[in-house]
């Protein structure tokens, strides 16, 4: 199976569809799946916030979106991160 990524706005008491919180990937290949969160640090790491909006935990909602979305809001946090926003 060809590696599959899935992407995914996070929303939450402090953002909106229009200025998501955040941006996270689902990545499905031969040995399974994880899910990755762009942070702060700049960087995808390993992030369980889908695994538990699935099984129920409302503290976040998340949508799927396209590559392009995903790589605006990427930007976005890489403004308000370096002070080039």
């Amino acid at each position: 199976m060809p590696t599959k990524i899935t992407y995914y706005a996070l929303i939450n008491d402090f953002s909106s569809r229009e200025r998501p919180g955040g941006v996270l990937r689902r990545i499905e290949h031969n040995g399974g799946q994880h899910d990755e969160a762009f942070t702060r640090n700049l960087e995808w790491e390993r992030t369980p916030l889908l695994y538990s909006y699935e099984r129920g935990d409302g503290d976040n909602d998340f949508y799927e979106i396209s590559e392009e979305e995903a790589e605006l809001i990427v930007e976005r946090i890489k403004r308000s991160v370096t002070g080039a926003e």
